[in-house]
């Protein structure tokens, strides 16, 4: 019988019990509850068919058991509400892509924006047909709901390839037209959506397949369409709509000052004024090429830059910290002061790279006029030198890939293997028997996809001078096809992914050294196609909760997909054409292009000069390729002491999370990272142990309205303040101290700790 969506009863007291009890879910802890369900031997699995829930108490808290096939979902309003938001979120997204500090609109704030505009639409617009279609179906249902901010989300972050685009622009002076670009993006993008489709049976529909990353928003989905308040407690108090409305208004107005009329409040460097020219101050409190120790910044979209420290586990945060304190407030300066890497002569940190004359590295004094590697012109001119948080990032970066693959061998092998077994051959939960009503999409959709798609990159490759042979592009996609169902299989029962960027840099880099636009291609397809199939896969488990219909699913993704990639490239083609000294550091608007940057920097490292010339024995960074050890080893210490000593401080340390959560280092800094982790302890910690109602009702919508607020406060000040007359609309304000003082120090000039030499450079005799 069809009957309403509703959440399970059991989720209020489960969750009440635990934070009674304040216990944090270790891995050690998950592998223990899980071992327990898989080895018990009075759970008959081979009819566990016969429960009407899943077997799963994570899922059967956060999604319900229940479905109605005739409710609404592919209507004209989750259509027209899904394009808009294919073309709104998208857009915003890739204009802030290039902002720092950027602010990025993701899917809980999508999710959120977009249900009081669909309930506005079923109260404002008329019920009548127009050419048979009904304007106005009802109430604004869930499934439509999930439709529409599947749609915002499937191509909300800016594509991966865009990157490409504009380090071509930036970096080689290479400008192609649209056809490229075009072909290229949808390319990298809609390849991984064809792989993700064919490998549902593998990591879909399994029910041991759980993805913990969309119980949220399954929660989430549930909670506001139930229209009552399913949290702990009785907690009373406005509504979360009301909330929401108040966080948002303040949210925006409040951003005008670090924004716009006192920037100060952003990169709020308070040490470094008392000596603006003290580059040893600079160097550990700056804001900008410091180390932020004075741990302060005002700026919402500083804070969230990483993530929103109100959306992440203080046990994940807590991790991230303690990464960030002991790479680069303790080994950081280490590096710096000894001169390793000769990074004494640099600013401490820096996303650029530099020459040995101290400039940022001039990559055309080493190309041909094909955009390949001149030995000789390298060899006459200069190594690269990295800053010591760069530098660092990529050792840190090659132990997060081991480190991974060895804490998920350790504390989840036995979950790992019992469940990939189990998920070719285990018996369908309920939701899989809810979902067995609706029409499947054909696999040979989905092979359609990837053969046009896989034409577009033959096509992007051959018809442009990319240096890309197609034989390099077929293997960067082999790879991406074997790692995409282990790799999917580790995300869906650990919520940990291992990313394949740096090992195709490594490849390709050997392979085809000297070629940087093949490099971020091959980097492109093997990396972002598996990156893709697996958040094209995320997707389809969102719906395979929700019940949304197969083929709803298929063409919403596909549409949005299509629509998102072309207003990304729209709008990075209008920014760089219409924004004056867009990519210098020095942009008035902040548009510095960080991550851009970082993306050209790691073109000119792996595919310019390549990593026979900078990792191999005898080379300037060969010593960080023993993080490849380090990362193999780390968690076998902590997995041995919590084995030994159970209850020790050790099961809470994650090795993995310790290395990769201070990955966004560069382009984020200290500002980024220290006072999200001190609103994440005051939010996840202080406030959800002390005050658990308040918590489960309001914190994940105050997320959502700090960073709403921010993005359209940031929207809004740009197109009305800074944009119209050449900037020249308060001029006056831009001048004034509490907008430059973050600037006009060494902090902002990113003093070195070492002079040049008098022969003018540094570095070895010979490279």
């Amino acid at each position: 019988m069809a009957t309403e969506l509703v959440r399970s009863p059991s989720y209020s007291d489960e969750k009440h019990d635990l934070e009674g009890k304040h216990e944090i879910l270790t891995d050690e802890k998950i592998a223990e509850v899980a071992g327990a369900f898989f080895e018990d031997p009075n759970i008959d699995r081979e009819h566990i068919e016969i429960d009407n829930d899943s077997p799963y108490p994570e899922v059967r808290s956060a999604v319900a058991n229940t479905d109605d096939p005739d409710m609404p979902c592919t209507t004209i309003r989750a259509w027209t509400l899904g394009l808009i938001a294919a073309i709104i979120i998208p857009g915003l997204n890739q204009f802030f892509f290039f902002r720092y500090p950027s602010v990025n609109v993701g899917s809980l704030v999508a999710q959120l924006l977009f249900f009081p505009v669909g309930r506005f639409w079923a109260y404002a617009m008329p019920k009548r047909k127009i050419f048979g279609v009904q304007l106005n179906p009802g109430p604004f249902s869930v499934k439509e709901h999930v439709l529409v901010t599947i749609m915002a989300t499937v191509g909300g972050s800016s594509a991966y390839a865009t990157d490409i685009v504009a380090v071509q622009r930036v970096f080689y002076n290479e400008q192609f037209n649209f056809s490229y670009q075009w072909f290229l993006v949808l390319s990298t993008q809609m390849i991984g959506f064809s792989l993700g489709g064919v490998c549902k049976r593998f990591l879909v529909s399994p029910p041991s397949m759980i993805w913990p990353a969309n119980l949220v928003y399954c929660a989430l989905f549930n909670t506001l369409h139930s229209q009552e308040y399913t949290g702990v407690g009785s907690r009373g108090g406005i509504s979360r709509e009301r909330f929401f409305l108040y966080a948002f208004l303040g949210s925006f107005a409040w951003y005008f000052f670090p924004g716009y009329i006192f920037q100060a409040l952003s990169y709020f460097s308070w040490v470094v004024w008392i000596r603006p020219q003290n580059a040893t101050i600079a160097q550990l409190f700056g804001t900008q090429t410091g180390l932020g120790m004075g741990l302060l910044t005002f700026d919402w979209s500083q804070i969230a830059y990483i993530g929103s420290p109100l959306s992440t586990p203080w046990w994940a945060e807590a991790n991230v910290m303690a990464g960030f304190i002991l790479f680069f407030w303790i080994i950081t300066p280490a590096l710096y002061y000894t001169n390793t890497f000769y990074t004494g002569f640099l600013p401490i940190s820096s996303r650029t790279s530099f020459d040995r004359f101290g400039n940022s590295y001039n990559v055309t004094r080493i190309l041909t006029p094909q955009n390949t590697l001149d030995i000789e012109k390298y060899k006459a001119y200069s190594p690269l030198f990295l800053s010591a948080t760069f530098a660092f990032s990529y050792g840190l970066s090659f132990a997060a890939i081991t480190a991974t693959i060895m804490h998920s061998i350790l504390y989840f092998r036995k979950q790992i293997w019992v469940q990939a077994r189990r998920s070719l051959n285990e018996q369908p939960d309920i939701h899989a028997r809810l979902m067995s009503r609706y029409r499947q999409v054909p696999e040979w959709w989905y092979i359609i996809v990837f053969l046009c798609m896989f034409v577009f990159g033959i096509l992007t490759i051959e018809l442009w001078p990319t240096n890309f042979p197609v034989w390099a592009f077929v293997l960067s996609l082999i790879i991406a096809f074997v790692y995409t169902i282990p790799i999917g299989m580790i995300q869906a029962i650990t919520n940990q992914q291992v990313g394949l960027n740096v090992i195709t840099e490594l490849i390709i880099g050997y392979a085809l050294p000297g070629r940087p636009i093949a490099m971020m291609m091959f980097k492109t397809w093997g990396y972002i196609a598996m990156a893709q199939a697996l958040q094209f896969t995320s997707d389809f488990k969102l719906g395979h909760y929700m019940k949304i219909p197969p083929r709803s699913m298929f063409w919403s993704q596909v549409v949005a997909t299509v629509v998102s990639a072309t207003v990304q490239l729209g709008v990075q083609a209008w920014m760089f054409t219409n924004i004056p000294n867009m990519c210098d550091d020095h942009q008035k608007d902040k548009f510095r292009c960080p991550s851009t940057k970082v993306f050209g920097t790691a073109s000119i490292i792996w595919g310019v000069i390549g990593p026979a010339n900078q990792f191999s024995k005898g080379q300037l960074f060969y010593p960080l390729t023993f993080f490849f050890l380090i990362g193999a080893l780390g968690p076998v210490i902590p997995w041995l002491i919590t084995r030994r000593y159970p209850n020790s401080f050790f099961k809470y340390i994650n090795l993995p999370v310790i290395f990769t959560g201070t990955g966004l280092i560069p382009p984020a800094t200290a500002v980024n990272y220290v006072p999200w982790g001190i609103v994440g302890f005051i939010f996840q910690y202080v406030v959800r142990r002390r005050h658990f109602a308040w918590w489960t009702k309001y914190n994940y919508v105050l997320s959502a309205a700090l960073d709403a607020g921010v993005a359209v406060s940031a929207v809004f000040i740009f197109f009305v303040l800074q944009y119209p007359k050449n900037g020249k609309i308060g001029v006056g304000l831009q001048n004034w101290w509490g907008n430059s003082a973050s600037f006009d120090n060494c902090d902002g000039d990113g003093c070195a700790n070492l002079p040049i030499p008098d022969s003018g450079h540094f570095g070895p005799d010979t490279w």
